[in-house]
Formats: C-alpha cells, structure tokens, sequence
C-alpha cells in the first residue's frame, strides 16, 4: 500500500471513530439517564444494563481503533507522566477477571493510560485465547512477565489477528518505546 493510500485510510477510519462517537455518546447518556429511574419494571433495569454495557465496550472499541490509526498514520503524540510499573499493572489486572499483578516496580514515565489498557489487552488476549484461568502479570522495574499465555504466542504479539486489543497493545508498546516478545509460555514486556 503506497504512503498515501495509507494516510487516506488512516484518515478515513479516524473519521469514522469521530463520527461514531456523537450517536454512542447519546445512546450511553439516554441509558443511563432512563436507569436512574426506579419506577421500572422487570426486565428493563436489566436491559438497560446490557445496553450500557455495550455501549462502554463500544467506546472501549472506539477508543482502541482511534489509538491504532494514530499509530499507523505517524500521529500519536503520547502524554507522558510518572508511574510506577507495578502500579500499572495492578490497574490492568483490576480489570480483568482471572488476573493479578504482582512484583516490584520502578517509577517511569510514559502514556499512563495507554499502557494501563494495553497491558489489560494483553492479560485478557492471554484469558481468552490462552485457554488459561487465570493470569499473572509478574513485575520487575521496567519489565513486565503476563503468564501463561498458554495457546495464546501468535495472537497475543499480533501474528495471527485474532485480537483487536491485544494487536493495538503490541503496537503501542512499540510506540512508546517499549517491546513484547513470546518467551516459552510467557509475553516479556518492556517498557
């Protein structure tokens, strides 16, 4: 694909991101308006939950489709701030179901909100496509151990695109600087 026909698809997925935002954002904020109300009878209460469930995870999507066209398009420009490592990694653990974080970490700065999702991404492409129950994210300063990864090597560095997530994590590791490789039944991250 030439250099143009990339930044014009990049562009025009970035568009379609924007775009999708305004009707997402009215239907998350009518949901929750409604589920404010406590005169509602069975089953609405729980389909309004299904409906704004979705509607986060859309967002999430949205989120992670905008981030990876910035990458691929030249225009990611991260905010960085401090964290500590640990610290990241236990807020992606909290995320996900089956996952822990555990170690110590060491003070960095970064995109603190992109790393917390791609790890996150990364331990949850491990839960999903590892066959594993659960998931440890073992750290050591600037190194981050996500085990096991059971069945999980091609997907989870984005070699088979099974994972949305887990391909936009490795991207934006990159991105920022830090790596992700398969190592026996673990993903070595460095940042």
């Amino acid at each position: 694909m030439s250099t143009d026909q990339n930044t014009s698809f990049t562009r025009l997925v970035s568009l379609a991101c924007h775009d999708l935002r305004t009707p997402l954002a009215t239907v998350s904020g009518f949901a929750r308006t409604i589920q404010r109300n406590e005169e509602l009878e069975e089953p609405v209460p729980r389909y309004l939950d299904i409906i704004v469930s979705a509607s986060d995870q859309m967002r999430e999507l949205l989120e992670t489709l905008s981030l990876v066209v910035r990458i691929e398009g030249g225009r990611y420009d991260p905010v960085r701030a401090e964290i500590d490592t640990l610290e990241a990694a236990r807020a992606a653990a909290e995320t996900i179901e089956g996952a822990r974080a555990d170690g110590t970490g060491e003070t960095i700065e970064t995109d603190v909100e992109t790393l917390k999702r791609s790890l996150a991404a990364l331990a949850l492409c491990a839960h999903r496509h590892g066959g594993v129950a659960e998931v440890t994210l073992a750290v050591s300063g600037r190194g981050i151990s996500i085990s096991p990864i059971g069945e999980a090597a091609a997907v989870i560095v984005g070699n088979d695109l099974k994972d949305l997530g887990a391909a936009v994590a490795v991207r934006s590791l990159r991105a920022l600087g830090g790596s992700a490789e398969v190592d026996g039944d673990a993903l070595r991250v460095k940042i």
